[in-house]
């Protein structure tokens, strides 16, 4: 069966500050962005002929190429679903070139999440809203289900009763995520790391979930240059080839509320993007020498870590128990730049940039000798992810 290992390659990264107020529209954060992944990648404006962004990203495609003085858009388009979407985004970039029908495109997201001075979405005068976004809204909140992590906790809350997980076990990603943001000067929580009391005595938000499980939200934006691996030999930056991309939706999925369903204690759609990412790059758990996993929510991790083949059901928050496994040097060092935990909330695109830069050897927090980084994103929901190699 054909696939798209090694047929595309990242070629450029361009990333803007993090902060808690930009300053800035979502347009002027993705043109900035994107004009330093363009100039990183060594190509011109004129050379784009696709972009691929979130659906929910305010910064359309036609106000970029206006504003950044692109010339033709060949190949254009959206994916959608919170952090799911990151690596669906490059898959949709990688299909693109792979199949011939553009030849440099950039993947992009920007975010105004803290200032909220934000670029919104409309269709028909309401915000553009999937079935299943809509049953959320309809449904949960009249029973108390308002956020999140409201949301989020009912699932972790039976996990932990199914396998006797301790509270503080959740603590230690948080904890190895601050640690990598403290040494990593554009992190929201540069020099900053935490402790295991400092979690245990942050709030209870939602019981399990506590203030330093959940994400920080940030203003930003990231983009990246994606073109053929031919193609890639002879631009400026060393390329980092793309072994693998998935994505899975199983009946029953929600984002965040995948009650309906035998086992609500599980994340089936990790589980097969991770047997999909394996499949294609022909690589096992084994192989892979860090990974960069969506911590929107810190119990979140040790579960896809189970999901993605890295240790049995149940025994990820053991894996992840005084941190020394996913430490630098560890068994599997975890979200070296500092996660969403750490570094800021860009819904896992910041994910995909570090994998990227361990690729390159470049990162600020690098493990050694690194030559496979896998990508997991959309815990709770619909999700997606990469196998990248160097």
């Amino acid at each position: 069966m054909p696939t798209i290992k090694d047929k595309a390659a990242i070629v450029g990264i361009g990333v803007t500050d993090f902060s808690k107020d930009s300053k800035r529209t979502q347009i002027h954060l993705a043109c900035e962005c994107i004009l330093a992944a363009i100039k990183e990648a060594g190509l011109k404006v004129e050379d784009i002929d696709g972009m691929v962004k979130h659906t929910g990203d305010g910064a359309d495609e036609c106000r970029i190429l206006r504003s950044i003085g692109g010339r033709n858009l060949n190949y254009y388009g959206e994916c959608r679903y919170g952090t799911g979407g990151s690596s669906s985004l490059v898959l949709r970039a990688v299909m693109g070139v792979a199949a011939g029908v553009a030849n440099n495109v950039v993947v992009y997201w920007t975010a105004n999440d803290s200032s909220k001075r934000v670029e919104l979405t409309y269709h028909v005068g309401m915000y553009m809203l999937s079935t299943s976004e809509a049953e959320q809204l309809s449904f949960y909140p009249p029973v108390g289900l308002i956020t999140p992590e409201g949301q989020i906790g009912l699932i972790i809350r039976r996990y932990m009763h199914e396998f006797g997980v301790k509270d503080n076990q959740f603590g230690w990603v948080p904890v190895v995520c601050r640690e990598n943001a403290a040494k990593n000067p554009a992190a929201i929580f540069y020099k900053q790391p935490i402790t295991i009391d400092d979690y245990l005595k942050s709030d209870m938000i939602v019981d399990p979930i506590r203030a330093l499980d959940c994400h920080t939200k940030i203003d930003g934006g990231m983009a990246m240059v994606v073109t053929t691996a031919e193609r890639a030999k002879s631009l400026k930056q060393k390329p980092v080839y793309i072994m693998a991309a998935a994505q899975s939706a199983v009946q029953g999925v929600e984002m965040m509320t995948s009650y309906n369903r035998p086992v609500i204690s599980g994340l089936p759609e990790t589980s097969n993007v991770g047997k999909e990412l394996f499949r294609v790059a022909g690589v096992t758990p084994k192989d892979i020498n860090v990974a960069q996993i969506d911590d929107s929510y810190a119990p979140l991790v040790p579960m896809q870590l189970e999901e993605l083949g890295f240790c049995k059901r149940g025994e990820g928050p053991a894996f992840c128990d005084k941190g020394s496994n996913i430490r630098l040097g560890g068994k599997l060092p975890l979200n070296t730049s500092g996660g969403s935990l750490g570094e800021g909330y860009l819904y896992n695109m910041n994910h995909i940039v570090e994998a990227v830069r361990q690729m390159r050897g470049t990162a600020v927090n690098q493990v050694k000798n690194a030559e496979l980084a896998l990508v997991s994103g959309g815990a709770g929901g619909p999700a997606s992810g990469l196998i990248l190699r160097r």
